[in-house]
């Protein structure tokens, strides 16, 4: 017997198939995956035109763009131990990252929304001073 997790060898417990699914009436595994399998193949030919490489989404705008368009915002901690988010230039710095255009309207639907710290997941203030000394125009 392969081994099972606990609690869900309780779950697990007392369940058994329905008076239906022992006469037969519901329909077999293979059937389904070969539905799922034509289903799959049908949306293969609409993500043709999908970008090729890595997608990124902005926190701002929720809109999708290649990272090349987008900058890349990381949380740091200041010398008087604030948390603020800065702009990571060169895509290296350390710690969860998130994404966003480098305009300032995006910036504003970001913190209105406080898209940019759950994205980043920090609880608790942050500063986005930074970034909006950055983003000016």
């Amino acid at each position: 017997m392969a081994y099972r997790h606990p609690e869900r060898r309780r779950a697990d417990r007392g369940r058994s198939l329905s008076r239906r699914a022992r006469a037969g009436d519901v329909p077999n595994r293979t059937e389904s995956a070969l539905d799922c399998d034509t289903a799959r193949h049908a949306l293969s030919d609409d993500t043709a035109s999908a970008p090729a490489g890595p997608v990124r989404t902005c926190v701002g705008c929720r809109q999708r763009e290649s990272p090349s368009a987008l900058v890349r915002i990381v949380a740091g901690v200041s010398d008087t131990g604030t948390v603020g988010a800065v702009v990571d230039h060169r895509r290296r710095l350390p710690g969860r990252g998130a994404w966003l255009h480098p305009d300032a309207t995006c910036l504003q639907q970001a913190e209105r929304r406080r898209a940019v710290g759950r994205a980043l997941r920090v609880t608790g203030p942050l500063d986005l001073s930074a970034l909006a000394r950055e983003f000016a125009p």
